[in-house]
């Protein structure tokens, strides 16, 4: 096994690439519904792309966190999230996700 952080076993008290990562099948399912039909995705971008989203969803989720630990509350729900993203400057975004959230919660 690798001397790393993303190599190392559970037991080493690192945590492995597969468990930090969004499944590169999922990234790559989202990445060629943006592309032509026709169009083609290098390896080395769907990679960046699995390490930047899951990168994003560690910061905002830590962010919520945060929050969550101050208010002595141990669940993240969808509110706190949108929270962390408007303090971490993606206000843009918030209101979309505040309807989708909406939906979600009203079916």
């Amino acid at each position: 096994m690798a001397d790393d952080d993303s190599g190392s076993p559970r037991g080493g008290g690192g945590v492995r690439e597969q468990d930090r990562f969004l499944p590169i099948a999922n990234i790559s399912r989202i990445m060629k519904k943006a592309v032509p039909a026709n169009g083609k995705i290098a390896k080395d971008a769907k990679e960046t792309l699995q390490e930047c989203v899951s990168e994003f969803i560690s910061f905002v989720t830590s962010e919520a966190s945060d929050k969550c630990q101050k208010e002595k509350r141990k669940t993240i729900n969808g509110d706190d999230l949108l929270w962390a993203m408007a303090t971490l400057g993606f206000e843009e975004y918030v209101d979309p996700l505040k309807i989708y959230l909406q939906k979600y919660r009203d079916l």
